[in-house]
């Protein structure tokens, strides 16, 4: 029993002819005839009535044929699933970006993907570092942009670009006149921080050589929030410079550190994801970029 055959016998049920049949399966009436007895007698089972002006289907082929069509669906189903597997752009690549990396690179991207007429589509969200991660290995996410250091094991790790931070601080700020800020100035002035989680926080701790425990520490749950504690002259706070663009106006200012703390942003994925040239495609949009204050190293 083939699909073919089942496709005869429900043809035939549907047109109630033999000589219709044949002609919408594209085969010689004798061709149809033949393979229709077979199948009754592989069955041991009359499926059609034979008639000179056509046929009927029995009652007990009435449950036969209905069987064959869900087969027939089935395959049909699974035809397309292999059609979609086979076409890495027929799904959505799903990606997740760092907090303070996702709202200010994703737009970018998306432009990008739409000026090069791309047909990758995405699925996008934002989390922690330490959660991305989980979502990588686990198969939920497909690629991730994280800042270094990042090495998990069974992960294909490709460099995207390097960025420097600037002090974020009001226009009435005492320093606003200044070209540049010392990183020992920063640490000894009311200074503004994301909250415990975010790498963005362990980078200007680590490169800043700051204190995490000093009193004069205040944290926000994002960039924005920062942004606008620094407005109501709360303190200073760090960004990435990619964030520049988003948080700064006539209210709110920023200046270069000297010297100039950096991260490193890549895209993380699975060694062995098989849809390579969907995430090729991302990769190649995202080296395309051009980032406010990013130093692309590819």
């Amino acid at each position: 029993m083939t699909l073919t055959e089942l496709r005869y016998l429900v043809t035939l049920a549907q047109e109630r002819h033999f000589g219709r049949a044949a002609e919408r399966c594209h085969v010689a009436q004798p061709t149809l005839s033949v393979a229709i007895r077979k199948l009754e007698e592989s069955l041991n089972l009359s499926i059609f009535e034979r008639h000179r002006h056509g046929v009927l289907v029995t009652p007990a082929g009435e449950a036969v044929i209905a069987q064959a069509q869900v087969v027939l669906n089935e395959a049909e189903a699974l035809t397309h699933l292999a059609n979609q597997a086979r076409d890495e752009f027929a799904e959505p690549l799903r990606v997740g970006a760092i907090f303070t990396l996702g709202p200010y690179l994703f737009p970018a991207l998306i432009r990008q993907l739409r000026a090069s007429a791309s047909p990758l589509k995405l699925y996008l969200e934002e989390n922690y570092t330490h959660v991305l991660d989980q979502q990588l290995a686990n198969g939920e996410l497909d690629a991730i942009l994280v800042a270094l250091p990042f090495e998990p094991p069974e992960t294909r790790v490709v460099a995207l670009f390097e960025e420097p931070f600037s002090l974020l601080m009001s226009a009435q700020h005492p320093w606003a006149k200044r070209r540049s800020i010392t990183s020992s100035e920063v640490s000894n002035s009311p200074l503004l921080m994301l909250g415990e989680g975010h790498c963005f926080r362990d980078q200007v701790l680590e490169t800043c050589s700051l204190n995490s425990s000093a009193g004069s520490i205040r944290t926000g749950s994002s960039l924005m929030t920062l942004r606008h504690m620094v407005a109501n002259g709360l303190g200073s706070t760090f960004i990435p410079a990619i964030a520049e663009p988003y948080l700064v106006d006539d209210d709110v200012i920023s200046r270069p550190l000297k010297p100039a703390p950096m991260r490193q942003i890549v895209l993380a994925s699975r060694y062995r994801f098989p849809r390579r040239r969907a995430l090729e495609a991302l990769t190649q949009a995202l080296q395309s970029l051009q980032l406010p204050g990013a130093v692309r190293l590819t």
